[in-house]
């Protein structure tokens, strides 16, 4: 069917069951969206099924419809569906608009279901002026590339990226970090197993730095990104280490004769690091970083190290790449309880985070998985968990559930009771 023939646009609101017609009153829609010039309008209760689409497809014809709007669940969820129904119609796929009257409607305001049909009737109002000015298109293939950008190394970039490697995919990994891990290597064990945290972490870092189609990029940060999706160009900053990343085989007598002694940020500065570190003994790569902010320029640790590794000469290295995808897996950070001053964080040496009591249990820890409170270095015999800190409260702009801290609270307690059998909890 050509553009020529007459914009006749036909209107398609789905019931989808009672997701959307238990809330919003799909007949009082109908009659209003019917009112508007030159639109068909009709209701079916489930338009993805095979009935549904085949009313499309018969009221394209017999009405001699035009453009097609259809009222029902997220585009994300049926468009491709819908676009072959009307083609098989005979019209243009991409004279089709879609109003997402379930989850931005029904599902949202099932309190209100008076405004939700009103917010209705304004969605497919908007989505049938779209389609007035929607045109034919052709169907186009553009070359895209293969290479896929993973940002963040922590369990969730690791995973991505050691998949899409298996799956043929050149991977490029980027980490802020000296090392990937993120925050998956700070925890002791996992729940609900128990396992040890790096027991199972350990051994995917290990696969990453060694699969032939991931490269990793550590300490690093992405600064610039263009293009368009399958076509990305890409820049990454590569801080220096100020240690030769080929030469270096991390064993530790530049740290042991640095003079420097600053707080471990990986122990949440319960610990100590020196200025030339790394963040933790599993580190992936195992390469030492002189951290530029601390280290007072003795030279020492280019005066022990025998494979001549240090080179404080280093600057910042620009990397362009190429990918057709991007996946974003930073992470994220935790709230800063020092904000909520009536309980005590930042005045009391004994009121930690969950964080920080996971590098306290951690055989790798400050206190070397020995549970002591930071004041005394004694162990504590009455142990209290704050739940909800940061979260379900209106004063910090966070009004709901964190989703997660009723569980780790839960673990860290086994763990506790584990560690300190008398302690009262």
């Amino acid at each position: 069917m050509s553009e020529e023939h007459g914009k006749r646009i036909g209107v398609f609101v789905c019931h989808c069951g009672y997701n959307i017609a238990g809330v919003v009153d799909v007949a009082a829609v109908v009659e209003e969206i019917s009112k508007l010039p030159d639109v068909y309008c009709v209701d079916h209760t489930y338009l993805c099924s095979e009935p549904g689409l085949n009313l499309i497809k018969e009221k394209v014809r017999e009405e001699g419809l035009s453009r097609v709007v259809v009222a029902a669940c997220t585009p994300k969820l049926h468009e491709k569906l819908f676009q072959e129904t009307i083609e098989e119609a005979g019209l243009n796929r991409y004279l089709l608009s879609q109003a997402n009257i379930r989850e931005q409607c029904s599902w949202v305001h099932k309190a209100n279901p008076r405004k939700a049909t009103l917010k209705a009737i304004d969605l497919i109002k908007m989505a049938v002026a779209k389609a007035r000015l929607l045109r034919e298109q052709p169907r186009i293939e553009v070359p895209v590339e293969r290479d896929v950008l993973v940002i963040g190394g922590g369990i969730a970039g690791i995973t991505a990226a050691l998949n899409l490697a298996d799956l043929g995919h050149r991977v490029y990994l980027v980490e802020r970090e000296p090392s990937i891990g993120g925050h998956m290597a700070m925890l002791d064990k996992v729940f609900p197993t128990r396992d040890c945290s790096i027991c199972i972490l350990a051994p995917l870092m290990v696969e990453v730095s060694r699969h032939p189609n991931i490269q990793l990029i550590t300490y690093a940060e992405v600064t610039k990104v263009s293009g368009w999706i399958g076509n990305f160009e890409v820049e990454i900053t590569k801080y220096p280490r100020f240690v030769k990343e080929s030469e270096c085989t991390g064993c530790g007598i530049c740290a042991e004769y640095c003079p420097v002694e600053v707080p471990n940020e990986f122990d949440q500065n319960l610990g100590t690091r020196k200025a030339v570190y790394i963040p933790f003994p599993q580190a992936v790569p195992l390469i030492y970083t002189i951290d530029p902010e601390h280290c007072i320029g003795c030279r020492t640790c280019e005066a022990v190290c025998d494979r001549e590794a240090i080179d404080l000469s280093q600057r910042e290295e620009k990397i362009n790449v190429r990918v057709g995808a991007i996946l974003i897996a930073t992470g994220y950070d935790t709230f800063d309880p020092s904000e909520k001053r009536n309980l005590g964080y930042g005045l009391f040496q004994n009121v930690v985070t969950a964080l920080e009591l996971e590098r306290l249990l951690s055989p790798s820890g400050p206190s070397m998985g020995e549970v002591v409170r930071p004041s005394d270095g004694r162990t504590p015999k009455r142990i209290v968990f704050i739940q909800c800190v940061g979260s379900r409260d209106e004063s910090v702009g966070r009004t709901y559930c964190s989703r997660v801290c009723c569980t780790y609270a839960v673990k860290q307690a086994l763990e506790l009771r584990d560690r300190i059998p008398d302690a009262e909890i």
